[in-house]
């Protein structure tokens, strides 16, 4: 491992045309460890998760996963990702069980039966396991997002906004989930514009603005009010 963190980000710059998105990111997530990434829209954190995630390439600086970089590594470090965006990425017509087979199936996953099990019951969604997708709810979609995100037990989990359009039950289910799924042996890098539930999911908050980390700390020593004066000063 290396700087203490499976997930490492190094001066990472990107730009779109003459848009500056991102102009020297660094951070670091721990082994175990939830860190939550506020910023205004537009800030770059999407951008930021997709060089993570490696969809999208830096115009300059280093991702290192687990001490290995991305950018040698190439397609084979997504394996030791899993990514929840804006998009669930699933079947609707399927149910949760079919759709975890294709994604099994994908991950070239050997016998996967025990696995997606597992993951349905972490997720709490066994008991509608044969359903079609489209009945879920959007609590209900978003767990099972996850549980396609986990169902390869990468030890880096991304999060675009995994709370959005969630009713406070659905987002404390989501909540119980991201604090089991810290403390394992995962590092997760999530965004939320709820500082609330920044301060209640994650070890550590980040706030982007301007292409950069502009302010960090442990979330043990953080206040919603300092928070919010935080995201006043970025505008956000």
């Amino acid at each position: 491992m290396t700087d203490g963190g499976l997930i490492v980000a190094r001066n990472i710059a990107k730009r779109y045309g003459r848009k500056r998105v991102l102009g020297g990111v660094d951070l670091t997530v721990a082994q175990g460890k939830v860190m939550a990434l506020l910023g205004a829209n537009g800030a770059g954190k999407s951008t930021l998760m997709r060089i993570i995630s490696g969809l999208t390439k830096p115009d300059r600086g280093e991702v290192l996963l687990g001490g290995v970089s991305a950018r040698r590594a190439g397609h084979e470090i997504r394996r030791y990702i899993g990514l929840v965006a804006h998009a669930p990425l699933l079947y609707d017509n399927l149910s949760a069980w079919d759709n975890l087979q294709f994604f099994a199936h994908l991950y070239d996953m050997q016998r996967p039966t025990q696995r997606i099990e597992a993951v349905l019951h972490a997720v709490d969604l066994w008991p509608r396991r044969h359903d079609a997708v489209r009945t879920y709810s959007r609590g209900m979609t978003q767990r099972l997002a996850i549980g396609r995100a986990i169902l390869h037990d990468p030890p880096v989990l991304l999060l675009d906004e995994p709370d959005t359009g969630l009713d406070p039950a659905s987002a404390e289910t989501l909540a119980q989930l991201i604090r089991s799924l810290g403390a394992s042996n995962r590092a997760i890098l999530l965004t939320t514009h709820n500082l609330e539930r920044a301060l209640l999911w994650a070890d550590s908050i980040a706030v982007l603005s301007d292409g950069k980390i502009t302010q960090s700390a442990s979330t043990a020593s953080l206040t919603a009010e300092i928070v919010r004066q935080w995201m006043t000063k970025i505008g956000a």
